[in-house]
């Protein structure tokens, strides 16, 4: 459920900064975002690799 609840949380973030990324149209901004895009994507790999123990 946590995994669920993660992923949705990240395709609303992703969606959020989608949208900056086509209304603002900078290509330094679409720098930043794809780098927070991939940062947060790894964090979310590998803290859901992580047991429960």
């Amino acid at each position: 459920m946590d995994r669920l609840i993660a992923i949705f949380a990240f395709a609303v973030f992703a969606g959020f900064l989608g949208i900056l990324t086509f209304e603002v149209m900078q290509w330094d901004l679409k720098a930043i975002i794809l780098l927070t895009i991939a940062l947060v994507a790894y964090d979310f790999w590998t803290s859901s690799r992580k047991s429960d123990n």
